[in-house]
């Protein structure tokens, strides 16, 4: 009998989704001047459902959304009720403590991967090549984001210096991770850059991936190219403050 490669068998790994609960006026606040409160809320819960779809494609084991402030919205029951995921409330002080929090509850007997529910261009690969980061030895695995920080984390077991004393919300996210890893002597493994919704100029590049927001944010663009220059639009303006994108 022929013997299956390892690169064809298909990984494990528990799926943890951070999302805010799409409430107008705290819903993607900074695209609220471009889409109104309404267009933006209506934005992240987008957003929400097409990160879902994304992560129960790969396949790869239980998926769990992890909701703030709690779970009481309509809409995260809706996902629970049409996606078959488990809601579970983010609890801690910091953005570190609620991630760690996950990583230990859904990645007690394996390997666990944590998005943000704002991360488009996340694909069902690029989570299965994640996922088989872990399965081939390495500790952890990051999909770096263009602000500084990541959209994804994935790990073995759960390490607390990666969560403890971060300075969430800075361009800092990323290297302080970087460096923790090497202190700590783990192995890890980056794959490609990517990008989240965040800012009025980064709803260009979700057109273009996703043409089936083009209704929603038709009226929004038109408004956004008029105020925006070409540089802004290709996310070269100065100095923009980063958040790590998997708080969604």
């Amino acid at each position: 009998m022929p013997e299956v490669s390892a690169d064809r068998v298909m990984p494990q790994a528990a799926i943890a989704v951070f999302a805010r609960a799409p409430v107008a006026g705290k819903a993607k606040t900074r695209l609220i001047p471009v889409l109104g409160a309404r267009g933006a809320a209506g934005l992240q819960q987008a957003l929400l459902r097409r990160t879902l779809a994304t992560v129960l494609g790969a396949a790869l084991g239980p998926v769990s959304l992890w909701c703030a402030p709690d779970c009481a919205h309509a809409e995260f029951r809706r996902c629970r009720d049409e996606f078959g995921v488990q809601l579970f409330p983010q609890q801690g002080c910091d953005l570190g403590e609620r991630m760690l929090r996950a990583v230990t509850q859904v990645g007690a007997h394996g390997n666990v991967l944590v998005v943000g529910s704002d991360c488009p261009a996340l694909t069902v690969g690029e989570l299965r090549a994640a996922a088989r980061a872990l399965d081939t030895g390495n500790d952890v695995v990051l999909i770096p984001a263009e602000d500084g920080g990541y959209v994804l984390l994935g790990l073995r077991r759960p390490v607390f210096e990666l969560f403890a004393d971060v300075p969430w919300g800075t361009v800092r996210v990323l290297a302080i991770t970087r460096e923790r890893l090497h202190r700590a002597g783990l192995t890890w493994h980056e794959l490609t850059e990517s990008w989240d919704v965040d800012r009025p100029e980064d709803l260009a590049r979700l057109l273009a991936i996703e043409p089936s927001f083009s209704m929603e944010l038709a009226h929004a663009l038109t408004k956004m190219l008029a105020v925006c220059t070409p540089a802004k639009l290709h996310g070269q303006s100065d100095g923009r403050r980063s958040r790590p994108a998997h708080n969604g």
